[in-house]
Formats: C-alpha cells, sequence, structure tokens
C-alpha cells in the first residue's frame, strides 16, 4: 500500500491543530432521512481536511436486520478474507454477508470490503457472557490475528462507512445517498501525529458506539494501557480509537451515566475541584483518582452517538470548537454554523456549549438539552 501520509497533503510536515471537521445530525422523532444533507455539510468543511481521511456513521439503515450484528469488515487481502470467514462461521450464525456495495470514486487504495448480518452462537459463548461482550472479544481476535482483516463497524442497525479521500469522495464510495437513517454524524480528518489509511480514518467504533473526533489525545498511552485491563485492543493506529473503547467500556459495560462520564474523560481542573462543595468536591475527587487513566489530556471535541442518542463533548477548556443547533425535532453538532445553516438555514436555537459540558440529544425520550454544571 502506497505511503498515504503523502498523498494529497499540500501541507507536508506542517501540523494544523485545529483543523478536522465534524457534524452530526439527529431525528429526535426518529424519523430516517438520507444521507444527503450529512454530506452537504461535510462537504461545506472541505478546507478543514486534506483527503486523507473522511468518514460517516449512520443509524436506522439496516430495518429489516435490526437484530442481527452489521459487522462491516475491511480486508488487506484475500487471505485474511477467508482466514476471517473461517473463525465468522465458527462463532455466528450468518444471517445474510455480501460484498459491501460500492462505486468509483475519488478515494486512495481501498481494501475489500465485505458486510455479515450475524448472530453469536449460543453454544460458544461463556457462561453468563453477555451478546454484546462476546461480540466485542470477537472483534478483537479478528483485528489482531492477520493484521490484515478489521472491523470497522459491528453494531446492529447501523453502519460505519470511511477511508481515505474527502468525506463527500468516501460517501459516493460507499453510495451512502441510498441509505436513510435517524442519525448521521461525519468527519473529515486532517491527521496530525498518526498516518491516513482505511482503518485509521474516523468515525471509530465498538458495537453501536461511534466517535468522531477533532484535535489530539496527547494521553493516549495511558489510555490505551488502561482499556487494555478490560480486555480492548488498539489495532487502528490512531489516537482516537481510544475514546470509542472508553464510552463502551463506561457507559455500556459499567453503565454510567454520560453526565458522570463527561466528568471522567474530561474532568475539572484540581483547583475548580478545591473550590467546589465538600459533596461535590469528595465526588470529583473520586472519580480523578478512580478513572485518572481515562482522562483524555489534549484539545478535543468530538461526537459520540449509539442507538438513540447523540453527545457532544469537548475538553474542558474547549480548545476546539462545537456549534449546537436545533431546529423542530433535529438537533445538529457541527464544527462550523456555517454548516449547519447550509442544510438548515433557519435554526430555533443556536448555542456554543461550554468546555468539559456535554449536549444530549435523545430518542423520543428527552429533548436535546445543554448541560451546565
Amino acid at each position: 500500500m502506497k505511503d498515504l501520509t503523502k498523498v494529497n497533503n499540500p501541507h507536508g510536515d506542517e501540523k494544523v491543530f485545529d483543523a478536522c471537521s465534524i457534524f452530526g445530525m439527529m431525528s429526535q422523532k426518529g424519523e430516517r432521512f438520507s444521507a444527503k444533507d450529512p454530506i452537504r455539510a461535510m462537504a461545506n468543511m472541505h478546507d478543514r481536511g486534506n483527503g486523507l481521511g473522511g468518514g460517516f456513521a449512520a443509524y436506522g439503515i439496516y430495518p429489516e436486520y435490526k437484530d442481527d450484528y452489521a459487522f462491516q469488515i475491511m480486508f488487506l487481502d484475500k487471505e485474511a478474507r477467508k482466514k476471517t470467514s473461517r473463525m465468522i462461521n465458527e462463532c455466528f450464525n450468518i444471517v445474510n454477508e455480501e460484498e459491501m456495495p460500492t462505486q468509483e470514486a475519488n478515494v486512495t487504495d481501498p481494501p475489500i470490503m465485505w458486510r455479515y448480518f450475524l448472530q453469536p452462537k449460543a453454544s460458544k459463548m461463556m457462561e453468563n457472557q453477555t451478546a454484546d461482550d462476546y461480540v466485542m472479544q470477537k472483534v478483537m481476535r479478528i483485528n489482531t490475528e492477520t493484521g490484515k482483516a478489521f472491523v470497522f463497524s459491528s453494531g446492529k442497525n447501523m453502519g460505519v462507512f470511511k477511508g481515505v479521500g474527502f468525506p463527500e469522495d468516501v460517501a459516493q464510495y460507499f453510495c451512502l445517498e441510498e441509505y436513510k437513517g435517524y442519525l448521521w454524524t461525519g468527519h473529515g480528518r486532517f491527521p496530525t501525529n498518526t498516518q491516513g489509511w482505511w482503518g485509521g480514518a474516523h468515525p471509530f467504533s465498538m458495537l453501536d458506539w461511534t466517535v468522531v473526533h477533532n484535535g489530539e489525545i496527547s494521553s493516549y498511552g495511558i489510555n490505551k494501557r488502561y482499556l487494555e485491563m478490560f480486555g480492548y485492543k488498539c489495532t487502528m493506529q490512531t489516537d482516537t480509537e481510544v475514546m470509542a473503547y472508553a464510552f463502551d467500556l463506561l457507559m455500556r459495560r459499567q453503565k454510567l451515566p454520560i453526565e458522570i462520564v463527561s466528568k471522567i474523560l474530561a474532568p475539572p481542573l484540581w483547583s475548580d475541584i478545591k473550590t467546589m462543595e465538600p459533596q461535590t468536591q469528595q465526588a470529583m475527587s473520586a472519580l480523578r483518582q478512580t478513572y485518572g487513566g481515562l482522562l483524555m489530556n489534549g484539545p478535543f471535541t468530538i461526537i459520540v452517538a449509539h442507538e438513540g442518542e447523540m453527545i457532544g463533548l469537548t475538553d474542558r477548556i474547549k480548545l476546539r470548537p462545537l456549534t449546537a443547533a436545533k431546529k423542530d425535532d433535529v438537533l445538529f453538532l457541527s464544527s462550523e454554523e456555517a454548516a449547519i445553516r447550509l442544510v438548515s438555514p433557519e435554526l430555533d436555537k443556536v448555542w456554543s456549549p461550554r468546555g468539559g459540558e456535554p449536549v444530549i440529544g435523545r430518542l423520543e425520550t428527552q429533548k436535546a438539552v445543554e448541560v451546565t454544571a
């Protein structure tokens, strides 16, 4: 494969730390819509990337397989596909499988793309093991076994579509305008410290958790070691991968609410904690001490999604931009307000969230809120 870090990079070795574009759009009524508007919004932020990575996550796109795990896998050679297919047959009941639909587009060196709709084999699961934990374990196995097969999406009724190219080109390659979902997120990448390659493009995912990120996780090493204690293996060669696994661990497995998770990943400064009421001070101190290995150092803005929920979060001092907006039942999150207004010129509300405080949009159960300390 080519040295993709040198493809279409007019900045050479220089870093552009405030670049990358992110966008999220969610119908809180659960109404499915095409990828047209998310693609237009991402294309409007074209200059924030350089063609080394783009991608989308979409929810509600496989209603006919809504109870099955949708594995979308990239293979770097045919032998990796054969070996992975044997393992999948051993561990899962295959409801359907197919090569992912693609078409000609301005993307670089696409790998083999395959899609499986799966059910775990009950006979292979350990006693008291959940289906989600079983799937997570098998995803980690595939991603490490050959070094040439990578599960880049593994949730139910959702999918990730990413690669080396600008977001609008990646969307064309995967025929995204043929899909409909109630929640879309997008990313245009400008790699800072890591190479541009298909597995390293955003979104990153685990089960139905996806993350798109603008910024840099300088605590990647300690975050990676912490997550490895819980069975996660980082194989995508990009710092953002730890963020997706952290949300899976904290919210799915440990069942913590986002209001607590945000204080783990982007906690108040110690100097601020000392000024809090005694009970709050004790709680914040306990979180920092217990989850110190998951504190995300460095500038970041992320959009996190999973079934029925979309969350926007920045680092505690907000070194990367995030704009939130509402129009009727639709919640928008974006690096730039201009991208939102391109697809929805008249908005009911526009605001700039505070650093470290999540914006939460939930399906049917709760309106989007701006959470404050």
